[in-house]
């Protein structure tokens, strides 16, 4: 899976902020997600708020790790 498409996947979500996805191998990911939908979440829900999206990709071996940051706007 290339970073360019788990960037998108994420931005169909998170449009009002910002996403960054890098991966040097396309199966380890570093993403850093930016949203107004983490206002007062706990970083925790903030974090399982991005996985609900990945989590088919990761159930099917797709998207092997993140290495996950999320940032309330």
């Amino acid at each position: 899976m290339l970073p360019e498409v788990v960037a998108e996947l994420l931005r169909k979500v998170f449009a009002d902020g910002s996403v960054v996805v890098t991966s040097d191998d396309q199966v380890h990911f570093d993403a850093v997600v930016s949203s107004k939908l983490f206002a007062g979440k706990t970083r925790v829900q903030q974090q399982q708020m991005v996985y609900q999206v990945l989590n088919p990709y990761i159930a099917s071996g797709e998207l092997h790790a993140l290495a996950l940051k999320t940032i309330a706007l």
